[in-house]
């Protein structure tokens, strides 16, 4: 720890009770804190956290627990963004800071993770494995990529028009169109996707 400025470190002792609180969804205790942090000593251990409440990422219960705040989940998003096409010159510049969480879910009552199992959406950049992030309402639009109940049974597919019926069109060739022989209910409309690289 730096004599002239002991909060140089912060930004470290953050990400490892951010770490922390992935693994275990608590801040632990300040003896806890000395081994997670790397520190013999419980004051600093208690200047580090009054540092890091002071800067907004934690924040006290009534009685006097810690808890994350908003900003402790935030994550930087880089000023510059990836091209997927030629290369182009390096930018090591940060930008600003979001929560994943607020970046895809606009309604939280309404909104639900669903699995995606099959690649008959995979032109449509939606694999087999994928979390779907579905708005639940019963009200989509001609284009929206939809999960929708047809004739008892869940499907994630675009909503289409054809001869004035609704269909659910496939983002995969080998797929056929889904002409509903019975009901067709929108279940909710997909506005996100999560995909976890290995």
């Amino acid at each position: 720890m730096s004599d002239s400025d002991p909060s140089a470190r912060d930004a470290e002792y953050l990400a490892k009770l951010q770490d922390y609180y992935a693994s275990w969804k608590s801040i632990p205790s300040y003896a806890a804190l000395c081994e997670v942090f790397g520190i013999a000593s419980k004051s600093w251990v208690k200047a580090i956290l009054d540092r890091l409440v002071k800067a907004g990422f934690l924040e006290r219960t009534p009685d006097a627990m810690l808890i994350p705040t908003r900003d402790f989940f935030a994550r930087p998003l880089a000023e510059s963004s990836v091209p997927a096409g030629m290369p182009v010159t390096v930018s090591a510049t940060q930008g600003d800071y979001f929560v994943i969480d607020e970046m895809l879910i606009e309604k939280p009552s309404t909104t639900t993770l669903v699995p995606v199992k099959g690649d008959s959406m995979i032109d449509a950049g939606i694999h087999n494995g994928d979390i779907a992030v579905v708005e639940k309402r019963n009200i989509a639009s001609i284009g929206d990529i939809v999960v929708a109940i047809v004739d008892n049974e869940f499907t994630l597919k675009t909503l289409d028009k054809e001869r004035g019926q609704y269909i659910l069109r496939p983002a995969n060739p080998a797929y056929p169109v889904i002409r509903p022989q019975g009901s067709l209910e929108i279940f909710g409309v997909l506005v996100g996707l999560i995909r976890k690289y290995k």
